[in-house]
């Protein structure tokens, strides 16, 4: 007998998640086509879209601590 498997509905958790991994895509591509070693907070924050003005609604992301001890 073979067994079917069928798949369900994306849930929340899922959208979140692959919403992540998008993010941590575009900051890949902005650092590695950026000229600095490292990313500054301002180039971070244009990449996610924090605090974007426009017509589409972007979620924001908080911004993380400066260096942790």
């Amino acid at each position: 007998m073979t067994q079917v498997v069928t798949l369900s509905a994306p849930n929340a958790q899922d959208c979140v998640a692959l919403a992540e991994i998008e993010l941590c895509g575009e900051l890949m591509i902005a650092a590695a086509d950026a000229i600095e070693d490292r990313l500054s907070p301002d180039r971070i924050d244009e990449v996610l879209k924090v605090g974007a003005d426009g017509a589409e609604a972007v979620p924001t992301i908080p911004r993380q601590s400066r260096h942790r001890g």
